[in-house]
């Protein structure tokens, strides 16, 4: 349970990361009796996962995986969590490691806050909704999302005005403007890095001008758009409304290019661009969907099936690059395309709506956290080819897309063996009087 007095106690295990790899990893643990610390970056449990719409190839709907998920590591007594709390640097020391931690102020206090939203209510203040990726409208002080754990408010003082309505509003005396940043260190036996990916820049290639258009936009705004829980209720168009009759996606728009600093696969592309296309198809049956290409990367168990289905249900799949992307009347995009397949030719091609799949990109600096050197592709490194989840650091594993891009069902596998690595490492150095794979720390903490 979130905990809004964050403690040095130490734990058996720091888990860094709130999304499916390390909500997996926490649960695992402290169902072998460990006392687990969840640190999680954002406001809310449950990472990228919990904005998708449905994942790749079962079309399952991510929501209903991963909120149980949330619930279940939430409610768990030998989880503790902390939200809004990142990781400054971890420092191995004989038989334990110190996890150096900074919580933000969320200018709520969180024993007090019933998450009525009475202040969210009261707010006069509106601005772009980060997880709608700007595509709604959130106030200054609010909830982060309808199934937010922990479903606490938060001021973003960025925007607030200092009115007071909020303060006014809230029936408990939650809103505490002199709330500071905090630094604290926590003893771990061990720690487990599942800090996620980011999305490189949308306007990173400028022949693309992305800043110049609204309608040229990123998987994840897609996303959000294709949720039925999504700032719209429907598939439209960011710049005025329209029902897209032609969507292209452009595959590597931030990938496989020494340019861009993004020389690599980022390995989920291809099939997350097919997925929502797939979706796009059934939201928008009379639509145009054409795939733009150079490779496509179908490695999983059931992903050639999958990009099969999709040419089946006649989503337009061309092997060519994009060169440019230029907007033009109305709204409408013109793409440059020099098509491979036919000799290199280069066509024009108008679109109504263009997705750009974006590179996935590291979040964690290892040198700066761990003070150990990045993978050449700057994720964490893995110096054992077998046991893929040590880092070069004794005591310190990783998993999912902390150590490379990967799609969900791998970051559940390795933050299960990430789990095992720590409780095998726990129990090697558990006291000789302590029964194996049983917790050493006291349970964490819990703010009822």
């Amino acid at each position: 349970m979130d905990d809004p007095r964050p403690s040095p106690s130490p734990v058996d295990v720091v888990v860094v990361g709130g999304g499916i790899a390390g909500l997996e990893a926490a649960l695992d643990l402290a169902d072998q009796d460990y006392a687990v610390l969840l640190v999680e970056r954002e406001s809310s449990i449950g990472g990228k996962m919990i904005a998708l719409s449905k994942t790749f190839p079962t079309l399952d709907c991510s929501s209903c995986i991963t909120t149980p998920k949330m619930s279940a590591a939430f409610h768990h007594p030998r989880i503790r969590i902390l939200t809004s709390t990142e990781l400054e640097r971890v420092e191995a020391r004989a038989g334990s490691r110190r996890v150096h931690l900074r919580r933000k102020p969320t200018y709520v206090d969180n024993g007090l806050c019933i998450g009525c939203r009475l202040c969210e209510y009261a707010c006069p203040v509106e601005f772009p909704d980060p997880f709608e990726e700007g595509l709604g409208a959130q106030r200054a002080i609010a909830v982060p999302f309808s199934n937010a754990l922990p479903q606490k408010a938060v001021l973003d003082a960025r925007h607030c005005i200092a009115c007071g309505a909020c303060v006014k509003a809230c029936p408990t005396d939650a809103i505490r403007f002199d709330q500071q940043e905090e630094r604290f260190t926590v003893e771990a036996g061990a720690v487990i890095l599942a800090t996620g990916f980011g999305l490189n820049a949308l306007g990173l290639k400028p022949e693309y001008h992305a800043s110049q258009s609204l309608n040229i936009i990123s998987p994840m705004q897609l996303e959000r758009l294709l949720a039925p829980h999504g700032p719209y209720g429907r598939v439209l168009r960011p710049s005025d409304g329209k029902v897209p009759g032609s969507v292209a996606f452009v595959l590597c728009a931030g990938s496989r290019d020494l340019s861009l600093g993004v020389p690599y696969c980022s390995r989920i592309c291809c099939m997350y661009s097919i997925k929502e296309a797939m979706l796009l198809s059934g939201a928008l049956p009379v639509a145009d969907l054409t795939v733009y290409y150079m490779d496509i990367r179908a490695f999983g168990k059931g992903h050639e099936q999958f990009y099969q289905n999709a040419k089946a249900m006649g989503i337009n799949f061309v092997k060519g690059k994009v060169a440019r992307i230029d907007p033009v009347d109305h709204d409408d995009l013109s793409l440059r395309v020099e098509l491979e397949e036919e000799g290199g030719r280069v066509e024009e091609r108008r679109h109504d709506l263009v997705v750009l799949a974006q590179g996935a990109i590291p979040v964690l600096e290892p040198a700066t956290a761990l003070g150990v050197p990045a993978a050449p592709d700057g994720f964490l490194n893995q110096p054992d080819t077998v046991r893929i989840t040590c880092t070069d650091i004794e005591g310190v594993f990783a998993a999912g897309a902390a150590l490379g891009p990967k799609d969900i069902v791998d970051s559940i596998l390795e933050a299960g063996a990430a789990a095992m690595e720590a409780a095998r490492f726990l129990a090697a150095r558990a006291p000789a009087s302590s029964a194996a794979g049983k917790s050493t720390a006291s349970p964490p903490s819990v703010h009822a």
